[in-house]
């Protein structure tokens, strides 16, 4: 993969990301609308440019792996499948392929977690070589992933079959699975709360499970939040969750301290991707329309930086080391797919 040097890039050499992981899902529905939410220009200015393989599709999950080593996940490509793929690393430009649709790094075990949508299971690979060291069965049409760090698990949202199971991290055992009672969106490790929230659309509400003993501990319900949990973001020290609902372009903020709903926020249309610096305390949300828009977070509560549109289809993903966030686009700069950094404007 080679980085492009172009107008959209700032001067000064380029920088070599670190190893960082995207899955795109092979349904051609992004948007194009290009209004935006705020007054204020979006507060980025760009960095590099990263050539991405070809492909006609959307962009959609992204994980950092700070060690800085590379590796890139591709598929057989059937319907409603995905491919991953990575950007260098600094230390590595070494490129690899494997299979499927949600994926995550956990950098401290090496490993990477990937549901295998078409074929119901998740698929645990190693970062260094990509090999295959394991798989478990899931539920139907496995999406969202999250990793318990303290219990060694890992969570799959089954979206159609309303389930989420949990998987030993190391094993690949199935250790049980609960029963949300309704289509699943996303789902996320909240560690401020040492909780698993999941949106669970069918029901409208949040739910949120213990994980030892894998039960729902509470639901919070989800008023004027349509197509809820796409995207999560959390501020840790503040306590707060943000959740994305996708068909109004809202953002909830959750205070995950007396589990209320602290607030809405307007946002691009059809909101996906949220990230979190939480040395900067700012957020990012990347809407299917291209628009990102980004804000402060303060005393608990969200002000508005700026936004704008930067890539159709755009997702996200924050390296908190250095402030840095990437947008997969599918159409760079000369139209093919591309990798996009940014950094914080003055």
């Amino acid at each position: 993969m080679d980085t492009r040097t172009d107008a959209r890039r700032s001067p000064g050499p380029a920088r070599l990301l670190p190893a960082l992981v995207m899955a795109w899902i092979l349904v051609g529905a992004c948007s194009s609308e290009s209004s935006s939410p705020g007054s204020s220009p979006l507060p980025l200015h760009p960095v590099a440019e990263i050539d991405l393989p070809e492909n006609n599709s959307c962009f959609d999950y992204a994980s950092l792996a700070p060690s800085g080593d590379c590796c890139s996940l591709p598929t057989s490509a059937p319907a409603r499948s995905s491919k991953s793929t990575s950007a260098p690393g600094r230390s590595s430009e070494r490129s690899r392929t494997c299979p499927r649709h949600g994926v995550l790094v956990v950098p401290e075990r090496r490993r990477v977690y990937v549901t295998a949508t078409a074929d119901n299971r998740l698929v645990i690979l190693d970062e260094d070589t990509a090999a295959v060291i394991g798989q478990a069965p899931t539920g139907n049409y496995p999406d969202g992933i999250a990793y318990h760090p303290k219990r060694g698990t890992v969570w799959t949202t089954n979206e159609s079959g309303g389930s989420e199971p949990v998987v030993d991290a190391t094993t690949a055992q199935v250790r049980g699975t609960v029963d949300l009672g309704g289509e699943v969106g996303n789902i996320a490790y909240a560690p401020v709360a040492n909780q698993i929230l999941v949106a669970v659309q069918g029901k409208g509400d949040l739910a949120a499970i213990a994980p030892e003993t894998l039960d729902v501990a509470r639901r919070l319900p989800t008023p004027g939040c349509l197509g809820l949990g796409f995207g999560f973001g959390f501020g840790p020290s503040a306590r707060l969750a943000f959740v994305a609902c996708a068909d109004n372009a809202t953002l909830l903020t959750i205070d995950l301290a007396i589990w209320q709903t602290a607030g809405t926020t307007a946002v691009g249309e059809q909101p996906d991707v949220l990230a979190y610096n939480q040395g900067e305390q700012r957020l990012y949300v990347a809407a299917e329309n291209g628009i990102v828009s980004v804000y402060d977070q303060r005393d608990r509560h969200l002000t508005d930086v700026g936004s704008g549109h930067l890539a159709d289809g755009a997702h996200v993903v924050v390296d908190p080391s250095i402030g840095h966030t990437y947008y997969p686009d599918r159409a760079g700069t000369d139209g093919h797919p591309a990798l996009l950094e940014q950094a914080p404007s003055p």
